[in-house]
C-alpha cells in the first residue's frame, strides 16, 4: 500500500497514542472523522497497521531485569533450527528472538525479575533446550532508548 502524507501523519499519531480518537485526529489533521476512519480501516485491512498493543512499565510489574542473550546452536540443520525456534517461542521470559549473522545464531531479548530469576531461566529453560551449544549474556545497565515507533 502506498502511504501519502496524511496516512503517515495518522500513523505517527497512532504510534504515540493508539487510544487517540478519530475525532481528535480529525481536529489535529483538519480532516473529517469519516475520512480518518476510512484511512485507518484501509491501513488495517492492508496490514500496514498490524495490531494495537499496551506497553507496560516493566518495573511496575516487577520484571525490570532485561538481558540480551546470544545463542549458538550445536547443530545447524533444518531440524535443529526448527526445533529451537519452536521451543524458544514458548518461553515466556523471551520477548524477542532474532536469527542473526555473526558468531552467534540467535539474539534473545529476555525479561525477568532479577538475577536469580534469570539464573533459573538459564538453567531450567534455555540451556535445557535440545540444540543449545553455547550462550553469552549481556545485562542492561540503563535503558537509553526504547521505542516501538517507526519514523515515517
Amino acid at each position: 500500500m502506498k502511504l501519502d502524507k496524511l496516512d503517515k501523519e495518522i500513523l505517527m499519531h497512532l504510534q504515540r497514542d493508539a487510544k487517540v480518537t478519530n475525532k481528535e485526529l480529525s481536529l489535529s489533521l483538519n480532516l473529517s472523522v469519516t475520512a480518518i476512519y476510512e484511512r485507518i480501516k484501509k491501513m488495517e485491512r492492508s496490514g500496514v497497521i498490524a495490531q494495537y498493543i499496551t506497553i507496560l512499565d516493566k518495573k511496575q510489574i516487577e520484571l525490570g531485569f532485561q538481558v540480551f542473550c546470544h545463542v549458538k546452536l550445536s547443530h545447524h540443520g533444518t531440524d535443529a533450527i526448527t526445533s529451537f525456534e519452536k521451543e524458544v517461542t514458548a518461553l515466556d521470559e523471551v520477548l524477542e528472538c532474532f536469527h542473526v549473522s555473526g558468531d552467534y545464531d540467535y539474539l534473545l531479548k529476555v525479561l525477568v525479575k532479577d538475577m536469580e530469576h534469570f539464573r533459573n531461566f538459564m538453567v531450567s529453560k534455555l540451556t535445557a533446550l535440545q540444540y543449545i551449544g553455547s550462550t553469552q549474556s549481556s545485562f542492561t545497565i540503563n535503558e537509553v532508548k526504547n521505542t516501538t515507533a517507526v519514523s515515517l
